[in-house]
């Protein structure tokens, strides 16, 4: 190590901790930087498993970034199956099981996160699957090939995906949820009516308004649910409940956590102990918009505060803004997204808000394949600055949802959007551009209502 190199400790090896690894390795090829993880692997994308469950991507292995020798030839110590039992920031040391006591001059959290305790009877039978580690989902997939009935706990990003893979998995799912449409927190219901009609198509029977009461058991394995809407057998039950900080090691070791139970972190994803940074599902992030803190994001925010988190920790400097979530997924047969605000969350916020609507094509009306685009846009009255969006459509989603998250940033207003430039190309571009139709349905909305 040169005299200004630091050791650099990452307590996970997810997407925030691989992330700050690489960068606080990067800042300084000198710095000696160990990861601690409680898994058999690093640099995988746990994102991928629903759709290996579902048969569209053939095989696990095609999830890992990485071999182990990658980080071993760029200096990162990983120390995998590892448990961090405590770190103390007032003497900068972490506590291994099994290694003993280890100094730091930099500690990172990147802890994760936890599925929330569903909190009802039946918790600890077997056949409950929390999708996470791609060793244990690995087992799961055998498990699959037997089962005939699957319920699903929560339509969630992840439940939505794991509703639509057991479905084409061939396997009897219902899908029981709280709230009166999927993603009922996120989404509007006129973006998750599409994926609905589809799940119903593929045979999955959905119970909304639905409240769960219990897992029920017969020789230490569930076979049922005990719901609200009554009795579902089920030889698999997926929990995915609300993302949860796993935040025990840091609390413990006295960092400030807020109001959604994530971390405290400032712009350098700096805590609130000298010397401790965290980056990922471990803390939480202020949204763009009135600074509402956010916790539980996806991989991509995870993996840029992770790269924030080690360039600063390994003495860098490196700033992360304020997120406006741009949102996007495949569930049914449809893609939905969107960024920011929806029609449900505004009004929830009090949020007053115009909205522009259409229902345009992804491509020439001509071309084959084409699909379906709907695109919703909220803006703030009088200056129609953009605030929100929602999408649902063929193809084309995750795109147009990357871009309106750039408008919303910049201030971009309707009366931009509406006469926006546009690709026309038939295959990949139709000749008007929905996002643009919607804008203009908002101005002319916004001028009704003056």
């Amino acid at each position: 190590m040169s005299p200004l190199a630091r050791k650099v400790v990452i307590i996970g090896g997810g997407a925030a901790g691989i992330g700050a690894a690489g960068a606080a390795k990067a800042a300084d090829p000198s710095n000696d930087v160990v990861v601690y993880t409680s898994f058999e692997d690093v640099g995988y994308s746990p994102c991928g498993i629903p759709y290996v469950h579902g048969k569209e991507i053939p095989d696990f292995q095609r999830l890992f970034l990485a071999t182990k020798e990658t980080y071993e030839n760029v200096g990162i110590d990983i120390h995998y199956e590892t448990t961090v039992r405590s770190f103390d920031p007032a003497n900068r040391t972490v506590e291994v099981e099994g290694e003993g006591t280890t100094s730091y001059d930099e500690l990172i959290v990147a802890t994760g996160f936890d599925y929330q305790d569903p909190g009802v009877p039946g918790g600890d039978l077997g056949g409950l699957y929390y999708v996470k580690n791609i060793r244990a989902a690995m087992e799961w997939d055998k498990v699959l090939d037997s089962v005939q009935r699957a319920v699903v706990v929560e339509a969630s990003p992840l439940g939505l995906e794991m509703v639509t893979a057991l479905a084409h998995r061939g396997i009897e799912t219902h899908l029981v949820d709280p709230h009166p449409w999927a993603l009922g927190e996120l989404c509007d219901p006129d973006v998750a009516g599409p994926v609905q009609e589809s799940w119903a198509e593929m045979g999955v029977t959905m119970h909304w308004n639905t409240t769960l009461r219990g897992f029920v058991g017969g020789g230490g394995q569930v076979r049922a649910v005990e719901t609200s809407d009554g009795e579902i057998p089920a030889e698999l039950v997926v929990v995915a409940t609300h993302k949860v900080p796993n935040n025990a090691l840091a609390l413990a070791a006295g960092l400030k956590a807020g109001s959604t139970g994530g971390l405290v972190v400032d712009a350098r994803m700096a805590t609130s102990a000298s010397h401790v940074w965290a980056a990922g599902d471990v803390c939480e992030i202020p949204h763009g918009l009135g600074g509402l803190p956010l916790q539980g994001l996806t991989g991509s925010h995870a993996y840029a505060q992770g790269k924030v988190a080690g360039t600063n920790a390994a003495g860098g400097e490196r700033s992360y803004q304020p997120v406006y979530v741009p949102w996007g997924m495949v569930a049914g047969k449809w893609m939905i997204g969107g960024v920011a605000l929806g029609e449900v969350a505004a009004a929830a916020l009090g949020i007053p808000h115009v909205v522009g609507r259409a229902t345009g094509i992804s491509r020439a009306r001509y071309y084959p394949d084409v699909k379906q685009v709907r695109v919703k846009l909220l803006a703030e009255p009088g200056t129609l600055r953009l605030i929100g969006a929602q999408l649902v459509g063929g193809e084309g989603i995750k795109e147009r949802a990357d871009f309106l998250a750039v408008c919303v940033r910049k201030g971009i207003t309707l009366h931009d959007l509406a006469t926006m430039e546009n690709v026309y190309s038939p295959p990949i571009g139709a000749l008007n551009e929905p996002i643009s139709v919607a804008a203009q349905d908002g101005v002319a909305t916004a001028a009704k209502q003056v």
